[in-house]
């Protein structure tokens, strides 16, 4: 090689590691120049589906660039969050996950196509939802006690719907069963709007449903609330009394919702996306939009205290899987 064409070719591994070495900051600088899809792990029309298409909305025009919601329902979550799992690890492919997706289908599935661990980091969790017991109104039931005693005096004639297998509010229902000592036949459903519908039309006659998308349908009396799973009355139904004062003093449970992006995002443009997301949960419009329909804002938090929560929330659902000796294939 000549002198020539040394120097020739170390001018171009000059250029080509000063091009590598810019590369990830320019594209954070550059983040988001295309459209960012929010993929939504269920059917439109319920809660997770809800929360991804406020957070897009204020994303859009937080970022000035598109966010789409994507809905990727089946098996409990579990085809939306592989899909996202296995997206470009850019920042333009964003998972708007209930705590079904990362908690309750690792202990109930033996065999998923993705692990949260090791697929997924969480940019954000935003909001929970407190879980309401509502039935048919042609139940001859207005309390917790008076639907236990009819299910113990009418066994095996009770259905209860759920967004499907594994999900929070199946596990809900279990829990119930477990708690009251009653027997009832799980109805699982591709999403909570499916479920709510026949719910409605009186083909089941049961479910744990997240507040947010039952409270219309109780105010307008289409359903009926037993009880709130929650620690205390809501302000929203303070008629409803809880399942804790009810009889069941433990039965607390809600339903928290955040976004995850696969696990090799840079740094740089997950703190981008989670800054537009806490943004919008301060934002005063979008709190009042979400809080009248049942949603509670959760605070800010590190990944640290995300991890923290979700592994809380993992140890709390062990225990009713255990108990119950639930296991899907």
């Amino acid at each position: 090689m000549t002198q020539l064409d040394r120097r020739t070719a170390l001018g171009a591994i000059a250029a080509t590691a000063a091009l590598l070495g810019t590369s990830r900051p320019t594209l954070a600088a550059d983040y988001p120049n295309r459209t960012i899809k929010m993929i939504v792990p269920y059917p439109a029309g319920g809660p997770t589906d809800i929360m991804g298409r406020v957070v897009a909305d204020f994303m859009s025009r937080d970022l000035k660039q598109t966010v789409v919601v994507d809905n990727r329902p089946g098996a409990n979550g579990s085809i939306g969050a592989d899909a996202t799992a296995r997206a470009e690890p850019d920042g333009y492919t964003m998972l708007m996950t209930a705590g079904s997706v990362l908690v309750q289908n690792p202990l109930m599935y033996k065999r998923l196509t993705y692990d949260p661990a090791r697929d997924f980091r969480m940019l954000a969790l935003l909001t929970d939802v407190p879980v309401v017991m509502v039935v048919h109104p042609s139940m001859p039931v207005k309390t917790v006690k008076e639907f236990v005693d009819y299910a113990k005096q009418n066994p095996g004639k009770l259905n209860f719907g759920s967004a499907g297998i594994g999900g929070t509010l199946h596990l809900s229902g279990e829990r119930f069963k477990y708690t009251a000592g009653i027997e009832m036949t799980h109805v699982p459903y591709k999403g909570t709007a499916p479920a709510l519908a026949d719910l409605l039309s009186g083909h089941i006659q049961v479910i744990f449903d997240t507040l947010s998308t039952s409270i219309p349908h109780i105010q307008s009396g289409g359903l009926r609330a037993l009880g709130m799973a929650t620690p205390q009355r809501l302000k929203e139904l303070p008629d409803v009394p809880t399942i804790a004062e009810s009889g069941y003093p433990d039965f607390v449970i809600n339903v928290w919702f955040g976004v995850a992006a696969p696990i090799k995002v840079p740094d740089t443009i997950a703190a981008l996306a989670t800054d537009s997301m806490q943004r919008a949960m301060q934002d005063a419009q979008v709190r009042t939009q979400l809080e009248k329909i049942g949603y509670v804002i959760q605070p800010p938090r590190d990944a640290a205290a995300m991890q923290a929560y979700v592994e809380a929330d993992r140890a709390a659902w062990a225990k009713v899987v255990s108990a119950r000796n639930l296991a899907l294939d």
